[in-house]
């Protein structure tokens, strides 16, 4: 379970800290409208990631038969986290000049995420694998893995909305790099686990 607990929660933080579309409109919203809007951008994914997560798991309980081609999805898997812990190490500051227009932050926050490829890509490389996998060890495991990932996704991104409202210096220094490189060279780890879960899935080690 801390396994599935620790995933989730590095991986929960490297993606709501890592600059991209929905951050940019957490950050535009809070700007343009306050704190209150920056937070609606931020539980967006709550609201739209469940039809991606049932896709995913769909079609991989339809796959689930063949350890060649979950194999080759977690070596996907394994790459896309390489990618996040790039972004992340050079992720060094946040853009906070961005301005919005009329509030509608709900609604803009689920269409960014909805037309972002990136939920698409984790819940099929990573997220929905890691979720079968925790399953098949416990309810617990399966639960700590999708609240920890949830929690510190959502969370992070509802903390940069209330800071922005009163400071922009933390995501302009060094202390944001630093976390920002801590996160990568953890997500570097995991990425190595799942590249070594592939391998075993394909025979070759």
């Amino acid at each position: 379970m801390i396994y599935f607990l620790t995933l989730g929660t590095v991986i929960g933080l490297s993606s709501g800290f890592t600059p991209g579309p929905l951050l940019a409109l957490v950050i535009s919203e809070t700007l343009k409208h306050g704190t209150k809007s920056g937070i609606k951008v931020a539980i967006a994914p709550i609201l739209t990631d469940l039809p991606i997560i049932l896709g995913t798991m769909f079609v991989l309980s339809k796959l689930s038969e063949s350890d060649t081609i979950l194999g080759l999805i977690s070596i996907c898997g394994s790459i896309f986290l390489l990618y996040m812990a790039y972004e992340c190490f050079n992720a060094k500051s946040i853009n906070t000049d961005a301005t919005g227009t009329k509030e509608r932050s709900l609604t803009k926050g689920m269409l960014a995420n909805v037309l972002n490829p990136s939920p698409y890509i984790f819940w099929l490389s990573v997220g929905a694998p890691t979720m079968t996998k925790a399953m098949n060890h416990s309810i617990g495991s399966l639960s700590a893995f999708i609240i920890s990932f949830y929690l510190f996704l959502v969370g992070s991104k509802i903390m940069i909305a209330v800071l922005l409202g009163r400071s922009k210096s933390f995501f302009s220094g060094k202390a944001y790099a630093y976390t920002m490189r801590l996160l990568a060279i953890i997500l570097c780890a995991l990425s190595a686990m799942l590249f070594y879960d592939g391998l075993k899935l394909l025979d070759i080690i």
